[in-house]
């Protein structure tokens, strides 16, 4: 019964990884802006500071740089959250050490910001 449970997981894992993989293989959004962005407040701005300092050199403004673009991406949280804090292909994890839970939360909601206005992309520093 343990084996099972352990193909099960190493399953599951590997089926999320595929997913993550096929999505990073996605063109980068190239659209022009489409008016100013509105602020960011609360949560999406404490998200902006954090991905400026953790994941922008690599998903600049979330557009595709070293890695893949980020803010077209239509996965669910939870498939964001299993990237982030195990890695796969050449992208690093990140223990909660290193990026803490309400800081990869905060990351997350900037990130469907970006989604919800795509001018804001050209206006985060990238």
């Amino acid at each position: 019964m343990a084996h099972q449970l352990h193909l099960s997981r190493r399953l599951a894992t590997l089926l999320v990884a595929i997913g993550i993989m096929c999505g990073g293989c996605a063109t980068a959004r190239r659209r022009p802006p489409l008016g100013p962005a509105p602020a960011l407040t609360g949560q999406a701005a404490a998200g902006q500071l954090a991905f400026m300092d953790k994941c922008n050199r690599c998903h600049p403004g979330g557009e595709a740089g070293l890695g893949p673009a980020l803010n077209d991406k239509p996965f669910p949280d939870f498939l964001k959250r299993f990237q982030v804090r195990h890695g796969l292909g050449v992208m690093p994890h990140f223990s909660k050490d290193e990026l803490t839970d309400p800081q990869l939360d905060a990351i997350l909601d900037y990130l469907k910001a970006l989604h919800e206005n795509p001018s804001r992309a050209s206006k985060s520093g990238a």
